[in-house]
């Protein structure tokens, strides 16, 4: 199964050029399911409304908003989200700020590798994701075999109990 196609990704760019080029980017790096916004708001209806993306890649500051206040109404809705910030702020206060508040990384799109930087964070974020998924999945299956574990012991002493009693009572 390759995350690469599975996983939902959002970009929430407000210049409308660069977002049209980081979408492109990645979907020529075979990721499938690119979703574009043009605002903080668009981003934040969606998930409002029930979808739930696996990472967003944002610019920090929006027409409408800026990234933090972006990242604090998705993760009411959608907790697991990850976000990568791609931004030309290369304030070290917010980047501080918004790994504070979140925020999976910053990186700065000052230069030509910024995207590849993006491509190598949602590799890690997929790899992660892929991990928490088989960790859910293990411990599900160790809850059941506790359980039926428990119950074979509980049949035992029943069945241990009964006999005691047949052989008390004869």
């Amino acid at each position: 199964m390759d995350a690469r196609k599975n996983a939902l990704i959002y970009v929430v760019e407000d210049n409308k050029i660069y977002n049209r080029l980081v979408c492109e980017y990645l979907k020529k790096q075979k990721y499938t399911n690119v979703k574009s916004f043009l605002s903080g708001k668009e981003c934040i209806k969606q998930v409002s409304n029930g979808e739930h993306p696996d990472i967003v890649i944002q610019d920090y500051h929006l027409d409408d908003s800026n990234g933090i206040e972006v990242l604090k109404s998705v993760k009411k809705f959608s907790n697991k989200s990850e976000f990568v910030f791609l931004t030309a702020n290369d304030s070290m206060e917010i980047a501080v700020n918004t790994i504070k508040f979140g925020a999976f990384d910053y990186i700065i799109k000052d230069n030509d590798i910024a995207l590849r930087k993006v491509v190598s964070k949602i590799e890690k974020i997929s790899r992660l994701l892929d991990l928490q998924k088989r960790n859910e999945s293990i411990k599900k299956a160790m809850v059941f075999s506790i359980m039926v574990l428990i119950l074979i012991v509980i049949f035992a002493v029943l069945h241990v109990f009964f006999d005691a009693f047949e052989s008390f009572h004869l």
